[in-house]
């Protein structure tokens, strides 16, 4: 019974580092990293697509997106799609491929996406608390129904206090990582 809390935790703070990767991927670098795309949705025969779906999105060079769409008549609306996105881009059309250049970055808004950064993982590290919560919720609950002793409650508390120490060093590791990433001219 304990083990299986502490794996339901365990799990549960791997899949909240995971979203914080995903979140971090969003956050753009001065580099051109096909992931950036991931959030921005095309109409696509009157419902909304992810962009993948309709485009193949390479990494051109290091400041170049190149998007080969697989159906032609779709050029224009994923280039609307990509300018209507919040991210900041402007794509270019040159016959069947989309160029989209990144622009350089300002200290000003390298400041700013340090600051979303930095909320993105204050936000990994309350869910990470709260599941942690959650487990220590469900050992006392096994105490009061005489399932386990104060003991083997303690032990195990300690060992999802770990679990959880360990994932917030992820957390502080990745926007360490990230901060670098995005300061770097």
């Amino acid at each position: 019974m304990i083990n299986e809390i502490k794996k339901d935790a365990q799990e549960r703070m791997k899949k909240s580092l995971e979203s914080l990767d995903h979140a971090f991927a969003k956050i753009r670098t001065g580099r051109a990293h096909p992931s950036i795309l991931d959030s921005v949705m095309v109409s696509y025969y009157g419902s909304d697509t992810p962009l993948r779906q309709v485009a193949n999105v390479i990494a051109e060079d290091s400041r170049t997106l190149a998007l080969t769409v697989f159906d032609k008549s779709m050029i224009q609306a994923v280039e609307k799609a990509i300018m209507t996105s919040d991210l900041g881009l402007n794509p270019a059309t040159a016959g069947t491929t989309i160029r989209v250049p990144m622009p350089a970055l300002t200290e000003e808004t390298r400041k700013g996406y340090t600051k979303q950064a930095r909320s993105e993982a204050e936000n990994a590290r309350v869910a990470i608390r709260n599941i942690r919560r959650d487990a220590l919720a469900q050992l006392k609950d096994l105490v009061k129904e005489k399932e386990i002793s104060e003991d083997d409650e303690r032990r195990a508390a300690d060992e999802v206090q770990k679990l959880t120490d360990k994932a917030v060093g992820e957390v502080e590791k990745a926007l360490e990582a990230k901060e670098t990433d995005l300061m770097a001219v």
